[in-house]
């Protein structure tokens, strides 16, 4: 029956362009087209004193490659420049030695926070400065260290939650229609009088849907590693491992919902309506979990992307081993014995 199933999917090119080329697709598209970074801030300087110390500051703003100075404007002008958008932001420098003002378009708050730290680092870079007072004023030094991320790039954080989404789509959507494919088609009842048993049946469904998301997750670090620059600090190995467990788990999945769906457009719909929202929401992916409600926090410990996106932020950019990831892993093992238990019992049904 695997060998019945492999031939199937070969044939099937349709399948195998969905299995194999989306991913890479929505790997790259989603892997430089979501992104927090801010490259390109346009500053405007007003000038209330003209001294050699602003000069320079002025100069390092320019010599910024995400910083562009699009000219001075009058002190009176300012609110009007920024309304107007010909800057995100503008350094008013006072009449007294270091007096310093930022003024930021706050409209984005995303642009605005990052606008305001770039500028604030670069103004602070030619002085030594105290975390109240104003920028140029004398005090102690301040070191800040960035770690695990120090050039703050998103992809960073968005990369191991896209590989979440992706494989929890993809794995589950193959198989969801793999056993309403046999009802459709009516070679159902060949199976019910084979002598497979309900289990092997399932595990024949899942071997070759398996094989393709080992090609995949190989195409998918590939990508993460020398296409988007995301570190792997752990090792391949933790990485692969935690994976296949993920993908097991999706695969389950994907045969419970062909268990309980009539058709395959039902059951993609739920493939799509049903886990597209929770992944996104509710598993760490764009949102910190932190900052959810109580009740939706509580939710979102189901959502078994939420674990797995946490095991790979872990080892990919943190470096940590399996060792700190164990709760991690022993939910998604959990709860993929618990969707195979329900999905076998679900198929049993069906065949009675």
């Amino acid at each position: 029956m695997i060998r019945k199933e492999t031939l199937h999917v070969l044939r099937d090119r349709r399948m195998l362009f969905v299995v194999l080329a989306i991913p890479v697709v929505q790997m790259l598209l989603f892997g430089f087209a979501i992104s927090t970074e801010v490259n390109q801030v346009n500053v405007a300087i007003a000038w209330q004193t003209y001294t050699e110390a602003n000069r320079q500051a002025v100069d390092r703003l320019e010599a910024n490659p995400y910083i562009t100075v699009v000219g001075s404007v009058p002190v009176s002008q300012v609110h009007e420049t920024l309304r107007s958008g010909h800057a995100q932001a503008v350094v008013v420098f006072g009449r007294n030695p270091g007096d310093i003002q930022i003024l930021v378009d706050a409209s984005n708050p995303n642009i605005a926070q990052s606008s305001q730290a770039y500028i604030q680092s670069i103004l602070s870079s030619g002085s030594t400065l105290g975390s109240s007072a104003p920028c140029g004023s004398p005090q102690s030094q301040v070191t800040t260290r960035m770690l695990y991320n120090p050039q703050l790039k998103s992809g960073y954080n968005f990369v191991p939650g896209i590989m979440g989404m992706l494989f929890l789509l993809v794995c589950a959507l193959m198989t969801a229609v793999a056993i309403v494919r046999e009802k459709e088609t009516g070679t159902m009842e060949l199976l019910l009088v084979s002598p497979a048993r309900p289990w092997q049946i399932m595990v024949s469904k899942m071997v070759p849907f398996f094989v393709l998301s080992c090609v995949d997750l190989a195409l998918v670090l590939i990508i993460a590693r020398y296409a988007l620059d995301v570190p792997m600090t752990a090792g391949v190995a933790p990485i692969v491992l935690v994976t296949l467990l993920y993908v097991v788990l999706s695969l389950g999945f994907g045969l419970l919902v062909s268990t309980i769906s009539s058709n395959q457009v039902m059951a993609m719909l739920i493939c799509g309506m049903v886990m597209i929202m929770p992944v996104v929401m509710l598993s760490g992916l764009m949102f910190p979990i932190d900052n959810l409600p109580i009740i939706l926090k509580q939710i979102s410990a189901i959502v078994p992307a939420r674990w797995y996106i946490a095991a790979m932020r872990k080892l990919m950019i943190q470096g940590l081993a399996l060792s700190d990831i164990i709760l991690e892993m022993s939910i998604l093992a959990a709860t993929t014995a618990l969707i195979f238990a329900v999905a076998t019992r679900k198929f049993n049904d069906r065949l009675q």
